[in-house]
């Protein structure tokens, strides 16, 4: 045996696995439960449970300059800082430096984005919704882009099983546009909250308040502690209390003995045998040694982010495919969706003067949307749902007060007023121009191309805004609150955080990337169930579908193995 062919039989396995955020996390679990040798790849560094976690314990006093950036702080963070809220003393390196990863916006585009082990999953939102067929057959039923080609039957059972083990909490509503769920006991509203949700319920027929259905624990599960309201949950949970990849999918993974996690190993291509039309294994970057190195396996998991995995098959050009592997529609990179948000209204609630709560509920309410269900609105096809929560007004608002001595102190220790506020989030259109491409005029630090990102709002969520926004008001208004105001702060594609899109799913390989398994049409040994398979928004929050469509895929990816048809 030769050097090359001992190092090649070295860097073989059964399966690769490109990225370990949500949708990589999973496949990792599933595939080595089901006993492929699994070999789990992550561009950014290691980060341990509760060993990389540096400061989830700490009180706002240990933490510098407020939580804040400085100004020098923040010049490596422009893009990552648009948000206003996820870059922070307590967060900082669980985000990445823009000024490591450039990107070329011909449009506002916010690429929000972590690189370690565990992706997002660490940082995410933890809001876990199904979509509904009315979200499977909506492009089908509008004449928009492509039909999905499965239907919500399809996934439902991926779905059950997917919240059985990270453990979702919420409340069944009996909702035919937004599924009920395998849930734990749920998170309690508070006075003001319930008001709302009672005077919702009076007002109208066509739309209801829950509470959210977040992936943080109400009760110990699966060998994980419940939630302890500390509301931290960005810097990492010490008590493994909300889904993530390093309290969930990985240590399950890690148990079997099959996988093997390589962190620093940035994957530039899917390598291909032309002769067979099957991949062979991927091509990375070390990024610490900056050496180029090959793995080989069976089958192949993008699971690198939306972005991330339509980049690795942008990147993976060849005679065959001088236009990026699997691109033969031409769709690839194309139809780049995100929801919009930042829209909706808040105001004051002038009752419950002697009622409070405790602790910090790492959740908020949800009114599902109720647009475009039964009747068709006339000005835009889709819908919206709102999130958000009421609390108490606290010391903060006395500071610019001119109070001094026994005044100032009572006015610091005495809660203020009640405030509520609702955010919608709106479905945007798969357009076929909101697109990604690459380009090597602009190189980030490791000397790769960076993409070029084209992507906008049109004039159908610009119609669905002034909706969101007047909506809001007239339930806050009728529910009594007082101070009313609306507001609308669009700001630019991506800052949901919810990208999705590039390399969809669909049932004709001329106009499609991706098949109903999430192969891809020309590549069968190549499966892509991050988001960047979605073939439509819907308005719920994706994680809990990516989870369920990787699910899927790996049951279905190991089964042809078996067949041998991989």
């Amino acid at each position: 045996m030769n050097l090359n062919t001992k190092a090649k039989k070295q860097n073989t396995y059964d399966a690769i696995v490109v990225g370990t955020g949500i949708s990589g996390g999973w496949a990792a679990k599933e595939l080595t439960e089901k006993g492929l040798k699994t070999l789990v790849l992550e561009r950014g560094r290691m980060v341990e449970h509760l060993t990389d976690y540096p400061t989830m314990n700490k009180a706002p006093w240990e933490l510098p300059y407020n939580d804040r950036l400085t100004a020098e702080e923040s010049k490596d963070y422009y893009v990552q800082n648009r948000t206003g809220y996820t870059v922070r003393q307590s967060t900082k390196h669980f985000w990445i430096k823009d000024t490591e990863h450039p990107y070329t916006e011909v449009k506002r585009f916010d690429w929000i984005r972590g690189y370690h082990v565990g992706g997002r999953s660490l940082m995410w939102g933890r809001q876990s919704y199904r979509l509904s067929d009315i979200d499977f057959e909506a492009n089908l039923k509008d004449g928009i882009a492509v039909d999905w080609p499965i239907r919500y039957k399809d996934i439902a059972p991926w779905y059950d099983y997917v919240e059985s083990f990270i453990g979702v909490n919420g409340k069944k509503e009996g909702l035919p546009q937004l599924p009920d769920g395998n849930f734990l006991p749920p998170m309690e509203m508070n006075c003001v909250e319930e008001h709302l949700r009672d005077s919702i319920s009076k007002r109208y027929t066509d739309r209801i308040m829950t509470i959210g259905r977040s992936a943080n624990l109400t009760q110990n599960h699966n060998g994980r502690s419940k939630c302890n309201y500390r509301n931290l949950c960005t810097r990492g949970c010490p008590y493994g209390a909300y889904f993530s990849s390093q309290s969930s999918t990985l240590p399950a993974a890690a148990a079997t003995g099959n996988m093997t996690l390589r962190p620093h190993s940035i994957v530039t291509e899917v390598l291909y045998d032309k002769e067979n039309k099957r991949a062979t294994g991927v091509r990375i970057l070390d990024a610490e040694t900056n050496e180029y190195m090959e793995f080989y396996s069976k089958i192949v998991f993008l699971c690198a982010s939306t972005l991330g995995s339509t980049f690795i098959l942008q990147n993976s050009v060849s005679d065959v495919f001088p236009d990026g592997m699997g691109n033969a529609s031409g769709e690839l990179g194309h139809n780049l969706m995100d929801h919009h948000f930042r829209v909706g209204a808040r105001g004051e609630y002038p009752g419950f003067q002697d009622r409070y709560y405790s602790g910090r509920r790492p959740n908020g309410i949800y009114i599902p949307r109720f647009r475009n269900i039964s009747e068709q609105r006339t000005d835009y096809i889709r819908g919206f749902g709102y999130q958000g929560s009421a609390s108490r007004e606290g010391w903060q608002r006395a500071v610019a007060e001119l109070s001094i001595g026994g005044e100032l102190k009572e006015a610091i220790t005495t809660p203020g007023e009640w405030t509520m506020g609702l955010t919608g989030f709106g479905e945007c259109l798969p357009y076929h121009e909101n697109k990604v491409s690459l380009t090597t005029e602009k190189l980030d630090k490791f000397g790769l191309p960076t993409f070029v990102i084209d992507c906008e709002f049109k004039d159908n969520e610009m119609a669905m805004r002034k909706d969101m926004q007047e909506s809001a008001i007239e339930m806050l208004e009728g529910a009594g609150f007082r101070n009313v105001r609306g507001y609308d702060s669009i700001g630019g594609p991506g800052l949901g955080i919810h990208e999705m899109g590039t390399a969809r799913m669909g049932r004709d390989p001329r106009t499609s990337v991706l098949n109903g398994n999430n192969q891809l049409h020309e590549v069968p040994n190549v499966f892509v169930t991050d988001g960047s398979a979605m073939t439509s928004a819907g308005c719920q929050n994706p994680s809990l579908t990516y989870m369920a469509l990787t699910a899927r895929a790996a049951d279905f990816a190991v089964n042809e193995l078996k067949k041998n048809n991989l």
